[in-house]
């Protein structure tokens, strides 16, 4: 019994800590070479598009609103599901009499370590439910003002660089707290299996990271970013000599 329990422990935790290390990755490689991640590649794009959107807030205004509505939909379906699934995790831990040690494929079976799997995954469950909630709040912030008529009030070139790139910051906290409340979402998945033994749970993480390293990187972004940075060195150079 000691031994299975030690192979729970060491696989469970072998499982967690592969996908911490895998995020820290994505997290280093977010701030160091944004262009070669999608997360990174998508904020850039979205400052671009907030400028864009409030050059003229008459004609695009309709269309950002909409499209920022679009989003808090989705943010309000995944806090909606965050809830949902919490209470049904609470209602488990609470309820369940039955004997669950037949759900165990090869692991420990004991309650504790059934109290613990169903704890990890309510956590899992609520801390994508206030991430998305956050994620809400930027959201609807960012549909006031993005359509701020900055042209009309300053006339400063300084403040509508600051205006602008304040809405850009909202717009991309929003992002940001959205791709949070997803990442728990894909925490959940392990630990959910966790609960059929920690064989599972280690395979899934495994197969996981090796599934979000292809959606989260990228190279095609960060080529084009070294081939113009090349054609405006071509370019001064022609004009030195």
């Amino acid at each position: 019994m000691g031994n299975i329990q030690l192979l729970d422990f060491v696989l469970a935790s072998s499982g967690l800590l592969m996908m911490l290390a895998y995020h820290f990755w994505l997290i280093h490689r977010i701030i160091k070479h944004p262009t070669r991640t999608v997360i990174g590649v998508n904020a850039i794009n979205r400052r671009f598009w907030v400028q864009a959107m409030m050059e003229d807030a008459s004609k695009n205004g309709v269309l950002a609103v909409q499209t920022l509505r679009n989003n808090i939909m989705a943010s309000t379906l995944l806090a909606s599901t965050a809830i949902m699934l919490s209470s049904l995790i609470a209602v488990l831990m609470t309820g369940g009499n039955g004997d669950r040690s037949m759900w165990i494929v090869f692991g420990a079976k004991s309650e504790l370590f059934f109290s613990i799997k169903f704890f990890l995954i309510l956590v899992c469950f609520l801390v994508a439910f206030l991430l998305n909630v956050q994620s809400i709040r930027y959201y609807s912030h960012a549909s006031i003002l993005i359509n701020v008529p900055f042209k009309k009030m300053y006339q400063n070139v300084h403040h509508h660089q600051l205006t602008s790139e304040y809405v850009a910051r909202t717009v991309n906290k929003g992002s940001y707290f959205w791709s949070l409340g997803l990442r728990a979402f894909y925490f959940s998945f392990p630990l959910l299996l966790w609960i059929f033994g920690p064989i599972p749970m280690f395979l899934s993480c495994f197969f996981l990271v090796f599934m979000l390293y292809f959606l989260d990187v990228t190279f095609e972004f960060g080529w084009a970013v070294a081939a113009c940075n090349e054609e405006d060195e071509d370019e001064e150079m022609g004009r030195v000599n």
